[in-house]
């Protein structure tokens, strides 16, 4: 072919045709050399001099409608029948050898092609030659198979789901063909794969639960919740497109612990109660980390949280009235003795249920919240004839006088008062405490009782943190001043 000849359109094309038929036996793995840098030239040049000659030679537009043709002509006589005759896993294997093949021939002819890109399809704003070459196979090969793929591959993730070993390598590929078809859009990914992904994991987990909840204690099923959970991140992670992650992982949370929430938490024996009731720390911590996932998820452990910790508390007011009637007819001191194990215990159970709160639930504030509701119940209820208020006035005050304190090192009498004023927000009166607590400071300091002076001051910078200046302004003005009492 001379270069300044003119080239007929047949004559042109079949110069073409021969390259592109090496191309596919390449492809096709029979034995053909590759191209060599000659080859190339002489397929460029001559769709660029068939793109330049003068009207009426100039077959921009019937090479444009070929290039087409060429995949069609192929995908129809040669991939498509290759695809039919394969099904389940041999089909998704053969579906990403045709379409790894099929971008490797897009490539190539758009590299001989590339004229008609830069000029002729620029010019009239057509579809460019690579957009052509993957719409042939969308058009094609996809619309026809993608049903059969889509439920071949939702067949292996049950598979899977069920403990059997799967290629996810392939999984991945055939996945990304759902991804890359849509050229910049997850149209096809999202209506033709992942929208009947998403239904079957949902009826899934669905058959699961329902077993699931009848058989297993609550401990047993919230590890089985998690793990799953876990491995439906892992398939995103190994072949399900990103994007799947949340609304993949929103399905199961809602078959597994939206629609079972009630009975799960109320199980029982096994139930939030009897967790909360036998010190599971790692099981309710696990239930705190699954119900914080679904909306409002955590309300109803907030509230078996809250109906616990009154329960436990009104139970020690109730002990603590049991105890000091028995004791009616003793001495004043033993009575007395009755309600420091009563703030003590108290002291304890706030401990107890705030270090739940901080581990087990995360330090969120809906726990905060129920846990002040619930110590707010029962710190108000009187005990012995005295209020709380009284009785933690007094506890501070046996602590801090001679004979009370001795027994305990200088760390421990801080650690106890840190903990006497954390229950301080509770009680509905603290201006009673501050009366109650600046007669007895009064006392101690009038008859020189007080055993440490520094522990004095203590209680009252933790005081004044808590309740402001104002509520500790008398008290510190005797503790800074005692002469002036006398």
């Amino acid at each position: 072919m001379n270069q300044r000849s003119t080239i007929d359109l047949e004559h042109g094309w079949d110069f073409m045709q021969r390259g592109i038929t090496k191309l596919k036996n390449i492809l096709e793995g029979l034995p053909e050399p590759q191209f060599s840098s000659e080859d190339y030239m002489m397929l460029y040049t001559t769709i660029y001099n068939m793109c330049t000659q003068k009207p009426p030679h100039d077959y921009s537009q019937q090479l444009y409608d070929k290039y087409r043709e060429a995949f069609e002509e192929y995908i129809t006589t040669t991939v498509l029948p290759s695809l039919r005759e394969k099904h389940d896993e041999f089909m998704l294997r053969e579906l990403v050898k045709r379409w790894s093949n099929h971008k490797v021939m897009v490539r190539w002819l758009s590299r001989f092609f590339h004229y008609l890109d830069r000029y002729f399809i620029a010019r009239r704003s057509l579809p460019g030659l690579n957009e052509v070459g993957l719409t042939c196979f969308r058009d094609q090969v996809y619309q026809e198979l993608n049903g059969k793929v889509r439920d071949a591959v939702i067949s292996l993730i049950d598979q899977e789901r069920e403990g059997e070993q799967i290629d996810r390598a392939l999984l991945k590929n055939v996945l990304d063909i759902f991804v890359e078809i849509g050229m910049g859009s997850m149209d096809y990914y999202e209506n033709d794969f992942e929208a009947a992904m998403l239904k079957d994991t949902a009826a899934y987990y669905s058959r699961k639960a329902s077993n699931w909840i009848l058989e297993d204690s609550c401990p047993d099923y919230m590890l089985k919740a998690e793990e799953c959970l876990k491995r439906e991140k892992d398939r995103v992670s190994h072949y399900l497109h990103s994007s799947s992650e949340t609304k993949l992982l929103e399905k199961v949370q809602h078959e597994l612990l939206s629609v079972y929430a009630t009975q799960l938490l109320e199980k029982d024996y096994s139930g939030c109660h009897a967790l909360l009731r036998d010190d599971k720390v790692e099981d309710l911590s696990r239930m705190y980390r699954l119900f914080s996932k679904i909306p409002r998820g955590l309300d109803p452990v907030a509230n078996i949280f809250k109906q616990h910790v009154t329960a436990e508390g009104t139970a020690l007011v109730k002990q603590a009235e049991d105890a000091a009637s028995n004791k009616k007819a003793e001495k004043r001191d033993v009575v007395g003795l009755q309600e420091q194990v009563f703030v003590w215990k108290m002291i304890e159970l706030h401990d107890k249920y705030l270090a739940y709160v901080n581990n087990c639930f995360q330090n969120h504030t809906l726990f905060h919240k129920v846990l002040k509701e619930a110590f707010e119940l029962f710190c108000n209820k009187g005990v012995t004839g005295s209020s709380s208020t009284e009785l933690l006035a007094t506890f501070c005050d046996d602590i801090l006088k001679k004979g009370g304190s001795e027994k305990f090192s200088d760390d421990a009498i801080e650690e106890m008062l840190e903990k006497v004023v954390k229950l301080l927000p509770y009680i509905s009166d603290k201006d009673l405490f501050a009366e109650f607590y600046r007669k007895k400071l009064s006392r101690k300091l009038l008859f020189d009782n007080s055993a440490n002076d520094e522990h004095e001051r203590s209680i009252l910078t933790k005081l004044k943190q808590q309740c402001g200046g104002e509520f500790t302004s008398k008290m510190e003005g005797m503790v800074n001043y005692p002469d002036q009492l006398c």
